[in-house]
């Protein structure tokens, strides 16, 4: 006998009840007669329910016909250990294998990494990646000493003359980093605001921007879609087509015969054949041996890059 058409969760309650109810009748009329017109076959067709389903149910007592809902999947970590996952959130090197361990360590709860990934999808939570700041050994401590005695009786005219340049990408989204720079939050608000944080995404999308300023107006050039910034492109396109026509442009420059070309001392620039080119055009640059590579945070474009880089991080 098939099971009822449109059957529901109710009418099986109330089937398993009438079978209970018939099968209790049944053995009471045995008790006074020994005999019954109740079978289990005239139950199911009385049900229109099958042999199978009348032989599971009708030995239940009236309060096992109750449905027993479940609570659901049992709760694979304790309140103590998902109050750990959230403890260590919005801190650095709190890794979801560094987490399990932590739970192990603290509550003997043996759970996998994979378990406190889906904690902290289910607690809201999301990854974010430390941007790093620049360091500051005694390398760069002695390079600037060395600058600054350069540079120690120049005039703030003598300034007026630097046309620093920079290239940087700026990403449309943040570029994933190192596993150990991952921070878990649920918002940017949440980190502590001694470091600068951004949501992982993968394959950020990021445009290429070489910038030049000097006293008088500023330079920008985008790196053309799929253009590998090598030494090739740098001098080029970058050099030969850019900075040598804008230098030698006097609405560009105070006196083009003092101003001096600044870079970030990238491998593209450091090139011998760009430091040849130059010298070939007759710019006047600082080579190798005045501007010191280990400081690149000191150069004044770069600067240019970080505010871009922050308004668009703003606009996201």
């Amino acid at each position: 006998m098939a099971n009822l058409l449109y059957d529901s969760e109710e009418q099986r309650f109330v089937d398993r009840i009438l079978c209970v109810t018939y099968r209790e009748i049944r053995d009471e009329m045995i008790a006074r007669t020994g005999d019954s017109i109740i079978t289990r076959h005239w139950i199911f067709e009385k049900l229109r329910r099958s042999e199978d389903w009348v032989r599971r149910n009708w030995n239940k007592t009236i309060e096992e016909c109750y449905t027993e809902f479940g609570s659901g999947r049992p709760q694979v970590l304790t309140q103590k250990s998902k109050n750990i996952v959230a403890s260590a959130s919005g801190v650095r090197n709190s890794s979801c294998r560094r987490v399990a361990r932590e739970i192990l360590e603290k509550t003997k709860q043996r759970v996998s990494h994979v378990t406190i990934y889906n904690e902290r999808q289910r607690q809201g939570l999301k990854p974010f990646h430390v941007i790093a700041k620049p360091l500051k050994t005694n390398t760069h401590i002695e390079d600037r000493k060395w600058l600054a005695n350069f540079v120690a009786d120049w005039t703030e005219e003598d300034f007026l003359h630097i046309a620093p340049s920079d290239e940087f990408y700026i990403y449309v989204v943040r570029k994933p980093n190192h596993q150990n720079d991952r921070i878990w939050a649920k918002s940017i608000e949440d980190i502590s605001s001694d470091e600068r944080y951004r949501e992982m995404v993968y394959n950020a999308t990021c445009i290429g921007i070489f910038i030049m300023f000097t006293a008088k107006k500023l330079l920008w050039v985008l790196k053309e879609h799929g253009q590998s910034w090598d030494g090739t492109y740098f001098r080029d396109t970058i050099l030969r087509q850019h900075v040598i026509p804008f230098l030698r442009d006097p609405s560009n420059v105070l006196d083009m015969d003092e101003v001096i070309f600044l870079h970030d001392k990238a491998p593209c620039m450091k090139a011998n054949a760009t430091q040849h080119l130059l010298e070939d055009e007759d710019v006047n640059f600082w080579g190798n041996s005045i501007w010191p590579g280990n400081s690149p945070d000191m150069n004044p474009a770069e600067n240019v890059g970080a505010i871009i880089k922050d308004k668009v991080e703003e606009l996201m």
